[in-house]
């Protein structure tokens, strides 16, 4: 049987949790052209729920759907060219009616595709070919308004276009989405933060355009309940008390639960019981494997950064980090050098702030790290 416990992408709905409050306001929402930002920190499971969405008959039978992660993307040519492959990806299945109506909208880029023996397309483009990303974009959003059928877009990491060198991204991208009356958008993003003063500002181009949500944690009952079904459709038991302490070890985390509890069934033998004795072993057997990766990750970080993240590890949720009782506590040289090194510590997704609670974003790295 399959592991029924997914650590990367989405299946189907079989194997996924619970979330049908959100699914269905989701999918009510864009079958009725509203645009949506989704956030939630990031391992809460924000990509799987949109794919689980995008799979609905309701989506799938009346929409194109395209997604596309920009958290790599460093500019506006980088974005242009990460959409542009997506839409290009998904089309290319449906026929070649279909993906040359998008080709011929990119008039700039005509040039730039290759095709393979069948006369199927590949987005060969690289971003030099993109020479001006602007342009691009205009007939990216041409084509998704005259698409022979309504399109949902979205995009995952959103928050990155705020760190774009280009100027006025935001007002850019507002404003095409304003006029594409024939695509529905989600924007979700990880970092509460950013996200929120794109969306909720009203200085910013995006106020009041969207619905926002924000993503809780699956409740824990729901989860034990998901946990004990899967178990026992495998022949195989599970202790209740063995979720209940996941969930507090990872804060309900939904990465940290699938990926532990993927060791857990995979260790447990048929017509056996999974207990509260086998998670350290799991969780060792997880960190084992990256160990040599942490290593080198804290050797290359700057002493006073180091300092900085194992202050905040042995805390766990670290706040009032700019306090002299907090430099005091770990021997810190002072608040600003204390200012200073957290910055680069979440440029670098090492640490992650939800409001004024700093905490380490790989919790098994924190838990490596406390065992050094």
């Amino acid at each position: 049987m399959k592991n029924p416990f997914i650590t990367t992408g989405y299946v189907s709905a079989a194997y996924f949790c619970d979330r049908e409050r959100e699914t269905e306001a989701i999918v009510s929402l864009l079958t009725n052209e509203n645009n949506i930002a989704l956030i939630s920190p990031r391992r809460y499971g924000k990509t799987a729920l949109i794919r689980h969405c995008l799979q609905r008959p309701e989506i799938t039978d009346h929409y194109y759907t395209f997604l596309i992660d920009i958290y790599a993307t460093r500019s506006l040519r980088d974005f242009v060219n990460k959409l542009g492959k997506a839409i290009l990806d998904t089309l290319k299945p449906k026929g070649r009616k279909v993906w040359e109506h998008f080709i011929t909208s990119l008039k700039t880029l005509s040039g730039n595709f290759t095709y393979d023996i069948n006369g199927t397309p590949s987005w060969s483009v690289s971003l030099g070919d993109i020479e001006n990303p602007n342009v691009t974009l205009d007939e990216i959003f041409y084509y998704l308004q005259n698409a022979d059928k309504p399109c949902i877009v979205a995009i995952d990491e959103f928050q990155q276009i705020s760190k774009y060198p280009e100027e006025n991204i935001e007002a850019i991208i507002r404003t095409h989405v304003q006029y594409c009356n024939n695509a529905a958008f989600i924007f979700s993003g990880s970092q509460r933060h950013l996200m929120g003063t794109i969306f909720t500002s009203p200085a910013r181009p995006f106020y009041q355009s969207v619905t926002v949500m924000n993503l809780p944690l699956i409740p824990k009952d729901k989860y034990a309940d998901f946990a004990i079904y899967h178990f026992e459709q495998a022949g195989k038991k599970i202790d209740r008390e063995v979720i209940d302490e996941l969930y507090k070890r990872f804060d309900g985390a939904t990465f940290y639960l699938q990926k532990v509890l993927n060791i857990l069934f995979q260790q447990t033998p048929k017509d056996s019981m999974c207990g509260v004795e086998m998670i350290d072993s799991a969780i060792d057997y997880i960190i084992d494997f990256t160990a040599d990766t942490y290593a080198e990750l804290l050797y290359q970080l700057p002493e006073k950064q180091k300092q900085i993240l194992i202050a905040i590890n042995n805390e766990g949720n670290a706040t009032g980090i700019l306090s002299s009782a907090f430099v005091k506590k770990y021997g810190l040289t002072s608040a600003s050098s204390v200012k200073s090194a957290v910055n680069g510590l979440l440029d670098k997704d090492f640490i992650t702030q939800e409001r004024e609670v700093y905490k380490i974003y790989d919790l098994f790295f924190g838990i490596w790290l406390r065992s050094q």
